[in-house]
């Protein structure tokens, strides 16, 4: 008899709460900020250090390593809103060296975001967050797209044949987190915003890496400035003041 092959584990999902090892039963509560802003890049970090002094840093402890935290001026109650600043290959040639991505939805072609979500084939950012983001781009005068991007955590198995196909489906960038951070986000029931800023080439008939990793000036335009931006416009605010569920 011929055997039926299994679905793949990550189809099986499974919203129970609390999970075996639950966040908030292992990790030692702190004082932290009512806002968080994530950045995937440490020169941003350090020239706005140098540009406002030396905050206070309190570190969490990851996996492998601390991760330090900065903290700026005004919040001190518990991270509840979230903006992600990150950079993402071009798979339109609009999307140049240094544009500015706002992420309106995320194809989930990784993992991470099926433990968090059921099975689906994309996955929503945050309407109210990412409205706010966009709103905060236009009166600094920053040019930007909104759009629809690729998650994939397999770099070398983008194929000519997955690029063209993601493409005419309308994904304008690929990169590596913004799925299961959204997914993780709807799942804990707190707004995130994600930015992105054009890197590396995808548009061509070859890859081009523009040295986008190094090159720094095209994020001191938008980068971890803008997301500050966006908190402070939304101190006591509504997307900032939901609840954990």
């Amino acid at each position: 008899m011929e055997r039926r092959p299994q679905l793949s584990p990550l189809l099986e999902f499974d919203d129970a709460v609390p999970a075996f090892i639950e966040p908030g039963v292992y990790v030692q509560a702190r004082e932290v900020p009512l806002a968080c802003v994530v950045t995937f890049f440490g020169d941003s970090v350090r020239r706005l250090v140098e540009m406002a002094g030396p905050p206070s840093s309190p570190r969490i402890l990851g996996r492998t390593a601390p991760i330090r935290c900065w903290r700026c001026s005004t919040r001190a109650t518990g991270c509840r809103g979230f903006i992600v600043c990150g950079g993402a290959g071009a798979l339109l040639p609009e999307v140049t060296l240094g544009h500015v991505v706002v992420v309106e939805s995320a194809l989930r072609d990784e993992g991470t975001s099926y433990h968090y979500l059921p099975a689906s084939r994309w996955v929503d950012a945050d309407r109210a967050a990412a409205s706010i983001l966009k709103q905060t781009l236009d009166e600094h005068g920053v040019p930007f797209i909104a759009g629809r991007t690729l998650t994939t955590d397999a770099p070398y198995r983008e194929t000519p044949g997955k690029i063209a196909a993601r493409r005419q489906e309308g994904r304008v960038t690929v990169e590596m987190e913004a799925a299961a951070l959204a997914a993780v986000a709807s799942f804990r029931g707190v707004p995130l915003a994600h930015v992105l800023y054009g890197g590396d080439d995808l548009s061509g008939q070859s890859w081009d890496h523009r040295s986008w990793q190094t090159q720094a000036d095209v994020r001191k335009s938008y980068h971890v400035r803008q997301a500050l931006a966006v908190i402070a416009k939304q101190e006591g605010g509504s997307w900032l003041s939901r609840t954990l569920r």
